[in-house]
């Protein structure tokens, strides 16, 4: 667009709708920079939060192999029991065989299971 053909009422419309164009453009910028932020914010803390929950599960898993260290092991008749129990059995002289409602847990079949550890099977 050649400018020596507009007369100055012209050029000064030109000018207000290149810089209400210019502002749209820069509000249009500035929301953007401030999703940006607020992603960048968001993203920072669910690393520290994600790095926090990684140790925790670090800590509770170094604790579990620390206890298990420590229990004696099972015979391989209760660990029999034991996984027929985890699959919803009773394995109690009580119930035996029968399926345990909604996998409640049953103290007959707990103490077949781990009841006296120490001794001897």
């Amino acid at each position: 667009m050649s400018f020596e053909n507009l007369n100055q009422a012209e050029i000064y419309d030109q000018f207000l709708r290149l810089e209400k164009e210019a502002e749209q453009t820069l509000s249009q910028i500035q929301n953007l920079r401030k999703q940006f932020e607020r992603v960048v914010e968001e993203n920072n803390n669910l690393s520290i939060e994600n790095k926090n929950l990684r140790d925790r599960l670090t800590d509770i898993e170094n604790q579990n192999k620390s206890v298990e260290n420590e229990r004696p092991e099972m015979s391989r008749s209760r660990q029999n029991l034991e996984k027929l129990y985890e699959d919803g059995f009773h394995v109690c002289n009580m119930f035996y065989g029968s399926r345990r409602v909604e996998d409640e847990p049953c103290a007959f079949c707990l103490e077949v299971i781990y009841g006296d550890r120490n001794r001897s099977d």
